[in-house]
């Protein structure tokens, strides 16, 4: 049989934000690396490339600038009884929980600033909760965005691995697909796959699957950080958490058609041990994109706190499922009304402060660092990209009077039949609140809560005002449908990011990071993120496998 020399020291497997970073880490230790991905150059970067570029930071400057006291017990209050750790397999995702918030808390952003990262001086307030002190949602605005969002976060590991094939340390393999890890005597020694034919793909596109060759490629461990499975829907569908109810029978996409799942089911076959897998965070405000670059590809609203929110047939949505309070909680709502979307009722006024649109193409002023266009945020009128969707979309109507609007509702759902009198009776209710400075109706209280908070008064929530003001309209119904997103499981690690297997023991030559790996233990989220915490789980997972190969060899 013949030998198989190592063509590196390590072979990561995924070229994305996880799989950069630790590539970047490798080569400040001086190893030689094989990143092997299947997708074009054009997608380096993967999904983090298409973020707003959102980060979780504790007690930082941008914080205490906009009068926001935070600690690191407060967060680790918050993001525990997000989690709700409750099974024998939250081992080690507890213990990667309390590894990130200590790093969050500590060295996360002056290792990011130190690589050129820099912050939008307004903190975002996501998740907010809504429930009790115990329970879910961040206590204070924790949403750092990124200055060049997605883009802005790739850039510094991207140039740094670039350094690496200058240096002759890297060596970037696209368009090699990894069918199989090799393993001798129960050890990873490798990876063996299909490549793919060239492809001209623009960033994001389906590329060809087609067959042009095969590959073996050998080395001292293997760092699988290949993504999660929303882009597959049949794996999103054959996961969907029974205590969600049915899965939806429409979706939209949030990431591209390559987020597969492949390389989940290929770690298993070597031995990794893949937990909760059920764990999964889909979005709620999923519009459909008039300008696809995948299929169904899914745009999500970051609505402000003031829009009404109803359901398929009218009827509001209980408290606290107020838009930006609680993601799962919502889509657990949703989804047990028997349909697979929702509507938001609101106003120009509305629209113009409180929507924003997730993704670095749909904000060309914070990813193209451009201040001028920023300015215009303040300004009256709607960010450009939010006024084209109002436009184009085919989610959206547009209407003088709540008549018109609710007709205009029922064409876009001829299938489900509306109560307008329901409607009529919630919009008007829900006015009556603000005749005068008191109110039962939580999400008024929680709207005039909000605008304490310097940045969400400045520019992210609308002075409370009523939906049938004329003066506000025109009014606005936005169809919302659920977009698929990010898996919460995966593969089972140590601290150490050393995939394990069934019995709990290490697998010799395996690791994995970012979303594979749960972004970090096999799902240190839990069952709900706080938000801003997938990029940072990527960054310090990655950064985590990285140190920990170099270490090793």
């Amino acid at each position: 049989m013949p030998s198989h020399p190592p063509e590196a020291d390590v072979i990561v497997v995924g070229a994305g934000l996880a799989g950069l970073v630790a590539t970047v880490e490798l080569v400040d230790a001086g190893k030689r690396v094989l990143l092997v991905e299947q997708e074009p150059a054009a997608s380096l970067g993967g999904q983090a490339w298409w973020s707003f570029g959102g980060l979780f930071l504790v007690d930082s400057p941008e914080q205490r600038r906009m009068g926001v006291r935070d600690t690191f017990e407060l967060a680790r209050q918050d993001w525990f009884g997000s989690a709700g750790f409750d099974r024998d397999e939250d081992y080690w995702p507890r213990a990667w929980a309390e590894a990130y918030l200590d790093f969050a808390a500590g060295e996360k952003r002056a290792w990011l600033h130190q690589r050129g990262m820099r912050f939008f001086p307004v903190v975002g307030w996501a998740e907010r909760g809504g429930y009790t002190a115990l329970g879910h949602g961040n206590s204070v605005p924790r949403f750092h965005i990124t200055w060049g969002t997605g883009p802005g976060v790739l850039a510094p590991f991207i140039t740094r691995v670039r350094d690496g094939v200058s240096a002759g340390l890297v060596t970037v393999r696209h368009r090699h697909r990894v069918d199989e890890l090799v393993t001798v005597n129960g050890a990873v020694v490798g990876v063996r796959g299909t490549t793919l034919a060239a492809s001209n793909a623009h960033r994001g596109e389906a590329s060809t699957r087609d067959a042009a060759g095969e590959f073996e490629l050998r080395a001292s461990a293997v760092i699988v950080t290949s993504g999660g499975i929303g882009g597959n829907h049949d794996l999103v569908r054959a996961h969907w958490p029974a205590r969600m109810g049915a899965a939806p029978g429409h979706l939209l996409s949030g990431v591209p058609d390559h987020v597969d799942g492949r390389m989940l089911g290929i770690a298993e076959a070597a031995g990794a041990r893949l937990i909760n897998g059920d764990r999964m965070w889909h979005y709620t405000e999923g519009i459909t994109n008039w300008d696809p670059v995948w299929a169904a590809h899914g745009i999500r609203i970051l609505p402000g706190p003031s829009a009404l929110w109803l359901d398929a047939t009218g009827t509001r949505l209980p408290a606290p499922l107020f838009p930006g309070f609680d993601t799962l909680g919502t889509l657990e709502h949703i989804v047990k009304t028997g349909y697979d979307h929702s509507w938001f009722v609101l106003t120009q006024k509305i629209i113009e402060k409180e929507f924003a649109l997730s993704g670095s193409e749909q904000n060309p002023d914070l990813t193209g660092k451009d201040l001028k266009l920023l300015a215009q945020r303040v300004g009256p009128g709607a960010p450009g990209p939010v006024e084209a969707f109002k436009e184009k979309g085919a989610d959206f109507v547009v209407a003088d009077t709540l008549h018109d609007l609710m007709a205009g509702m029922q064409k876009l759902s001829p299938e489900v039949e509306l109560d307008f009198a329901q409607i009529e009776r919630e919009v008007v209710g829900r006015d009556r609140q603000l005749d005068h400075d008191f109110s039962k109706d939580a999400q008024i209280n929680a709207i005039r809560q909000a605008r304490h908070y310097r940045g969400d008064k400045l520019i992210r929530v609308a002075a409370p005002h009523k939906l049938l003001d004329p003066k506000a309209g025109p009014l606005i119904a936005v169809k919302l449908h659920i977009l698929t997103r990010k898996s919460l499981g995966g593969i089972e690690t140590d601290l150490t990011a050393k995939a394990l297997g069934p019995g709990g023991q290490p697998i010799p030559g395996l690791y994995a990071a970012g979303e594979a790996s749960g972004f970090g233990g096999g799902g240190m989220h839990g069952y709900r993120s706080l938000e801003g915490t997938f990029l940072g789980g990527c960054l310090f997972s990655g950064r985590t496998a990285g140190r920990a190969v170099a270490a090793a060899l």
